[in-house]
């Protein structure tokens, strides 16, 4: 694997990681790169799935890899959100 394809991975699980947490409803308490790399492992994991269930390649965007890559990375959010343990709020004193 070369640099670019490295960035565009980066780029790809960033995307998909910001469409699995707007898809799940609730706050997450996940920063940036658990969404970065749980969007890297749903692409991944997504393509691998479609090509074994025999969504076609095409020169345009693949929906169904795509559905299947989002889908992947709201579980992936939901797990390392449920693993992630909740901030109390502190309340100031009046």
């Amino acid at each position: 694997m070369n640099i670019t394809g490295i960035i565009s991975a980066i780029v790809i699980g960033a995307i998909i990681g910001a469409l699995g947490r707007l898809v799940l409803p609730g706050r997450q308490p996940i920063g940036v790169i658990l969404t970065v790399i749980v969007g890297i492992v749903a692409a991944i994991a997504g393509t691998a799935i479609a090509q074994r269930v025999g969504v076609d390649t095409t020169n345009g965007i693949d929906w169904i890899e795509l559905v299947f890559q989002i889908g992947l990375a709201v579980i992936g959010v939901a797990i390392v959100a449920s693993m992630r343990p909740r901030r109390r709020r502190r309340r100031s004193p009046r």
